[in-house]
This record gives structure tokens, C-alpha cells and sequence, in this order.
């Protein structure tokens, strides 16, 4: 219990202090204290304050804005307007305006990168920028995997995240081939133009109509069985397995077991086995289709749906070339006269329209581009022709 003298000690010491002259509080202390504060007059000056600094610092800033502004050519926006903003990567730059950027102020960037954009959007980028467009041939993507559920065995029963990446971290996925489609969708959903579906197979169907070659499906795929090729190049060896032949076969129905009739039958040598694989080389494959018929495996896939036949017109001289490169005995006839072919025998290689010295075969999938190359040829003798004339007259 305090003592009572002590409380009364307390209660003096505040009472002195209350007498004290409100004048005389604080450092300072003679200094006159307001009683009370004037709130208007304390929001202007502050409001005033405030517009100071701010209409200071703007005056900073803007001419900082302009003394360090970096100008910007206009054409970038034109070109960013242009592109189809898909962002996928495809054209090697992070995004569509990292791209415009590069092919506005850079001559060595060429202006047919979008690949989403397609032929228009190349034409317009390279009509902003002056640059020539090259002429690009379309791409596709393509899945180089038919191990789909029934035609393949797996290793073990994966029931986790249903996504391709995820299951690769599982012992390298559930599939007995490491180098198959895991068919858990992952590409489908990356797509950003809805251009793949998964079978009821599992394994993903790439739309031609909607597929823009932009990439982000090979980039998402875990086992690299998606590549990006010429549309015109449409007979592929569809399988990636390394594994020796009866280890493919014990795996899988339609992988490839490296036996090499297609090596043997191409008219091209555009098959080769490496690795336990087979895989053309494009640049020498004129898509015959022989190597096709001859797969025991059906791992070699033909895109074209169906292959017309050739026909023989009366341009022909009855040289007897067809005959010869026929691969399945269809075109016939005496020599110098005009041949036929047989429509039950042909399987519209057009190996006899390529080799025809007078374009008579007419017909075949690639009979515009053999016109081509012959329409070619003629001009460019036409022209020999009339140079050694005009040479021959100055004389």
C-alpha cells in the first residue's frame, strides 16, 4: 500500500504543473502555442505545396523525356499491325514486337519470319519495309510417331497429371518405346491455333488447313517427335526408334526395324539406315511412294490421299523411256510409236512423267512441276538458239 504522503506529493506535482503559463511549454518557450488550428487555411497550403512540387518535378521530368528520348522509327508499328500476334516464337524473337523491331532496323532480318501470318502478312511486312520477299515454301508440322495405344505396349500403368511432360519424369513415361509419342495431349494444348487433335488412339492429328508451322507444338513435346517440314515433302518415314529391329517390332506395330527395302527400291537413294532407322533425305526424294509399298511395317506414310494415274498424250515419240523407269511394268508400246499405260498397274508414281523427254505424260501429282522445268528448258534453248543466230548474222 503507497503512503499517503507520497500520493499527496503526486497529486501537487501535477497541480503545479497544470499553473504553469501555457506560454512558457517546450523548447522554445517564448514562442506563442495557438489554442486551436485553422483546417482550410492548413488544406491551401498544403494543396499549393503539393502543386509546387508536382508541376516542379513534371517540368524534371518532361524535359528529361525529351532530352533523352530515343526516336523510334514509324514503321515498326506498321509492321507490329501486320503480324499475327501469336507469339509463339517461331520468327526467333520473344514476342511479335521484338520482331518488328529487328526487321525494320535491321537489313539482314527478313520479312517472311511470321510463319502464322503466312503469305500475306510476309507481302506486307516487306512492302513496309522495302525489302524482297523470297518466295517461301509452306511448312507443316508433322508427328513422327503411329505407336498409338493398340499398335503399342507400355511398361507400367502411369496414373499421374495426364500431360506428356509429366509423364516423362516417370521413368522416362509409360511407353516401351523411349522414343514414341507419349499421347498425353501436351502439343494439342499448346497449340494456339487449335490445329491438333488427339485420336481415340492417342496420338495427335495435325489439321493442314489450321497448322501455321509456328513450332510451339516440337518445342512442347517432351520426346521430340514433332518436326516441322516442307508440305511438299509427304512421304516420311513416320517413327523415330533407335532400337535394334526386334526390339522395335516387340514394342511396336508400325516403328521402323531398319530392314532397308526402301533403300533398295528408291529410284533416288534418297532412304538411308542409320542408327537402326530409316529416314529420307528430302532434298533427293521426289515422292514416288515406292518406298511405301514396299514397307513391311507400314512405318513409311504416304500424305497424298490419292494418287492420279498418268496418261500419255500424242505428244509422244515413242522413245520408250517410260517403259524403261516404270517401276510396276504399266506403260508399254512399240518404239516410235505412242504408248499407253496401264490404268490397273499404275500407282501414279509420276516417275515416267519426270523422265519423259517431251512432257507427253500428263496426269501425274507432279506433272505441273515437270511442265514447269520443260517450259523451263525450251526457253533456255529458244534463247542459245536465237543468240547464236544473232551472232552468227554479225559476221
Amino acid at each position: 500500500m503507497m503512503d499517503l504522503n507520497i500520493l499527496n506529493f503526486i497529486s501537487d506535482f501535477f497541480q503545479s504543473i497544470n499553473n504553469i503559463p501555457l506560454p512558457m511549454l517546450g523548447v522554445g518557450g517564448g514562442v506563442e502555442a495557438r489554442e486551436s488550428v485553422d483546417l482550410i487555411e492548413l488544406v491551401k497550403f498544403t494543396a499549393v505545396f503539393l502543386l509546387g512540387i508536382s508541376a516542379l518535378f513534371g517540368i524534371g521530368l518532361a524535359f528529361a523525356a525529351k532530352k533523352f528520348a530515343v526516336k523510334e522509327d514509324p514503321r515498326v508499328d506498321q509492321v507490329s499491325e501486320a503480324l499475327a500476334h501469336a507469339h509463339c516464337g517461331a520468327c526467333g524473337y520473344p514476342g511479335c514486337r521484338q520482331y518488328a523491331e529487328a526487321v525494320v532496323t535491321d537489313p539482314d532480318v527478313k520479312p517472311t519470319l511470321c510463319t502464322p501470318g503466312g503469305a500475306a502478312t510476309a507481302e506486307a511486312v516487306a512492302r513496309i519495309t522495302g525489302k524482297v520477299m523470297e518466295q517461301t515454301e509452306p511448312k507443316i508440322a508433322r508427328i513422327f510417331c503411329q505407336g498409338g495405344c493398340s499398335k503399342s505396349k507400355r511398361r507400367f500403368k502411369y496414373e499421374g497429371v495426364k500431360d506428356c511432360r509429366a509423364a516423362i519424369l516417370a521413368s522416362g513415361g509409360d511407353k516401351s518405346c523411349l522414343y514414341g509419342c507419349l499421347g498425353y495431349g501436351s502439343c494439342s494444348r499448346a497449340c494456339p491455333f487449335d490445329a491438333i487433335r488427339m485420336s481415340e488412339d492417342s496420338l495427335p492429328v495435325v489439321d493442314p488447313v489450321k497448322c501455321t508451322a509456328c513450332g510451339v507444338c516440337a518445342q512442347t513435346c517432351p520426346t521430340n517427335v514433332i518436326e516441322i517440314l516442307p508440305l511438299a515433302k509427304e512421304v516420311l518415314v513416320l517413327c523415330h526408334s533407335k532400337d535394334k529391329g526386334p526390339v522395335t517390332k516387340k514394342n511396336c506395330q508400325t516403328g521402323c526395324i531398319s530392314c532397308g527395302l526402301c533403300v533398295k527400291v528408291c529410284p533416288y537413294n534418297a532412304p538411308r539406315v542409320e542408327n537402326f532407322l530409316s529416314t529420307i533425305d528430302l532434298d533427293k526424294c521426289k515422292v514416288c511412294g515406292l518406298c511405301v509399298k514396299k514397307c513391311p511395317t507400314n512405318a513409311i506414310v504416304d500424305h497424298i490421299p490419292k494418287r492420279p494415274k498418268a496418261f500419255v498424250t500424242e505428244k509422244c515419240i515413242g522413245c520408250h523411256a517410260c517403259a524403261k523407269v516404270c517401276p510396276v511394268n504399266a506403260a508399254s508400246g512399240e518404239l516410235k510409236k505412242v504408248h499407253a499405260i496401264d490404268q490397273d498397274k499404275c500407282i501414279g508414281c509420276g516417275i515416267c512423267a519426270a523422265k519423259c523427254p517431251v512432257c507427253a505424260i500428263t496426269g501425274t501429282f507432279n506433272y505441273a512441276e515437270v511442265l514447269s522445268l520443260y517450259d523451263a528448258k525450251q526457253a533456255a534453248r529458244a534463247k542459245a538458239k536465237a543468240e547464236r543466230e544473232a551472232a552468227t548474222a554479225t559476221e
